[in-house]
């Protein structure tokens, strides 16, 4: 839809009347003011401004204009929200998504089949044990069939022949993942056999994949496995329940992350609406971000064994990371979400969240209970335990208040951390890999692979460089692609040995093609002199430049007197890189073989 439709529908509503709908409003000067129903306060503390046309909430910080308000109080997506609207000030939005041709249209029709036949499978007298199973868990058939629950007969090729009585091909179920191939096998079968069947849906409410739960406890087979990947279905993006949570995210200020399809079924069926959950892989980044579009705070509900709290401390770094506020929910041992309400009904699980605690909180407790704060060497391992946490926190304000909480529960000064912080910063960003097919610096590459490169086109091409190179004082680990260190002591040993021609055999083979890639270069460096002498200077002065950086990143974080003692390391580096010719780290740096712009005073 065009801007100016947008625009047009915007200025003809009435945010007042349209919010009146939802809010009971006095007028309170040029304002209407009442109880905000985005965080469900009861204080006047909602002001809509009818001459603005625009909403705001004191409390929860929420704002916006009318499709604003549609989209957090309603769940609508904007083209939605504006459709809304629009059809309330009499402006037809054209719905071009309906005109315009799916390219997926075949697989959603054969993945809408399947569902349907899954839950057809259900009602069948060969569902019996699937429903048995469903009634041992407190969920009746027509519960179940509301969650898109079904069941996939235990037999070979059920649903391929079902399919072909309906002339959906077998390619396109293969593509899906419903059929599976075996050498073993002659002709396709059923991936899913045995199992309670669950649908996943997208957003809007379409089947993309399934997860089977196997119901024979006896057999070796995987206890669940999800649809794999196709052009409609990428697990690591997608969450199970999202279509049906993201509205109760936004209305409830939160969402709940489980573990498994049951999980979520009984937190929704228990009043929990918010709840979702992964599909059989680790949370992703992806996720998180989808999450976010709705709350900023979620609730971690992962089993409390060793590996559960694993996945939930690294789910919860992912969750900081996206801007989300992770809270821990501690379940009792053995249980969970679905398992606890079945025994203790939804009083129990709403108890629990309401005991929730925060994740570095969490992390504290679990050191402090298992005695790392109790001597030097574990205290130092609590450092280490905590600073994923303190890196991937994004929100400044948030990430402020972890490090004062690590400094007091850990008994560190705060700059001692603040540094700890910055240089696993800069390890990670060193563990970068390098970029491949190194022959040729491309347009994009990172000028420290261009500098290396030249480097070692350099030496290639003369080894007396090599000897100069030694001489001034570079080593292998000046280098950060581990291919160019491999190459530099090669050439290093051959210097000292007096030989001109080194013996490349010994290289490893990502370090061999990068040797013949250099020595068939034809990238021409005029002035080799001029390039040697500023490359060897980049090369030499690198660390600088990383701890400036560095102390770039650890600045946010000190406090006023680090803050100072940082400024002055940074300021005596600064010095010491222009002493040697080098341009400080706020300066842009002249690339190899091209002479710095002369400075003013030069001039």
């Amino acid at each position: 839809m065009s801007d100016s439709l947008v625009e047009d529908i915007r200025a003809r509503a009435d945010i007042l009347e349209i919010v009146g709908e939802y809010v009971q409003l006095r007028r309170s000067g040029k304002s209407y003011r009442g109880p905000c129903p985005l965080h469900g306060g009861d204080g006047p503390n909602f002001s809509v401004d009818p001459q603005r046309q625009i909403f705001k909430c004191f409390v929860c910080g929420e704002g916006g204009d009318v499709f604003g308000f549609l989209m957090k109080h309603l769940g609508f997506e904007f083209p939605e929200a504006v459709r809304h609207v629009g059809a309330r000030v009499g402006i037809e939005v054209p719905d071009r998504e309906e005109r315009r041709e799916d390219p997926h249209a075949p697989l959603r029709g054969v993945l809408a089949f399947a569902a349907e036949w899954f839950q057809g499978r259900l009602r069948e007298p060969a569902g019996a044990g699937a429903r048995d199973y469903l009634q041992g868990r407190g969920l009746s058939l027509e519960e179940a069939l509301d969650f898109g629950v079904g069941y996939a007969d235990d037999e070979w090729r059920a649903l391929r022949s079902a399919a072909a009585r309906h002339g959906i091909e077998e390619r396109t179920l293969l593509d899906l993942g419903l059929l599976a191939t075996s050498e073993r096998a002659e002709e396709p079968y059923d991936r899913f056999r045995g199992r309670l069947m669950f649908t996943i849906h997208d957003l809007r409410d379409r089947p993309i994949g399934f997860g089977g739960r196997i119901l024979d406890a006896s057999s070796d087979a995987p206890k669940y496995i999800n649809s794999p990947e196709s052009p409609v279905f990428h697990k690591g993006e997608e969450l199970y329940g999202l279509n049906r949570a993201r509205h109760a995210m936004r209305r409830e200020g939160h969402a709940a992350i489980a573990e498994g399809f049951t999980d979520v079924i009984a937190l929704h069926r228990a009043g929990l609406g918010f709840a979702v959950a992964g599909l059989g892989t680790s949370f992703t980044a992806d996720q998180a971000r989808r999450i976010g579009r709705y709350t900023k705070r979620a609730y971690l509900l992962y089993d409390s064994d060793l590996a559960g709290l694993r996945a939930t401390f690294r789910t919860g770094d992912i969750l900081l990371a996206a801007g989300i506020h992770p809270m821990v929910v501690s379940l009792p041992s053995g249980e969970d979400p679905d398992s606890l309400i079945r025994r203790d009904g939804p009083a129990a699980i709403r108890q629990l969240l309401d005991d929730a605690v925060d994740l570095l909180e969490r992390k504290l407790q679990i050191l402090h209970r298992e005695g790392y704060l109790d001597r030097v060497e574990g205290r130092r391992r609590a450092v280490d335990g905590l600073l994923s946490t303190l890196r991937a926190v994004s929100d400044p304000a948030l990430r402020d208040i972890y490090v004062d909480r690590a400094v007091e529960g850990l008994g560190i000064r705060r700059d001692t951390l603040v540094d700890e912080i910055a240089r696993l910063e800069r390890s990670r960003l060193r563990r970068r890999p390098p970029a491949a097919g190194a022959g040729r610096p491309r347009r994009g590459q990172s000028l420290a692979s261009r500098t290396e490169h030249d480097f070692l086109l350099l030496l290639v091409r003369d080894p007396a460089l090599t000897r100069q190179a030694v001489r001034v004082g570079l080593v292998p680990d000046h280098m950060s692609d581990p291919r160019g260190r491999e190459l530099f002591e090669i050439l290093a040993a051959a210097s000292d040995e007096g030989v001109d021609s080194p013996d490349w055999t010994s290289a490893s083979a990502a370090a061999g093609d990068l040797a013949k890639a250099l020595r068939e270069s034809d990238r021409e460096l005029p002035d080799a002199a001029r390039v040697f002498d500023a490359v060897v200077r980049r090369l030499l002065y690198r660390r600088h430049r990383e701890r400036i950086e560095e102390i770039g990143r650890a600045i946010e974080l000190a406090e006023p007197e680090q803050q100072r003692r940082l400024l002055g390391e940074k300021q005596e580096l600064v010095r010491e890189l222009r002493a040697a010719g080098e341009s400080g780290a706020f300066m842009p740096a002249a690339e190899p073989g091209r002479p710095p712009k002369p400075t003013t005073a030069q001039r």
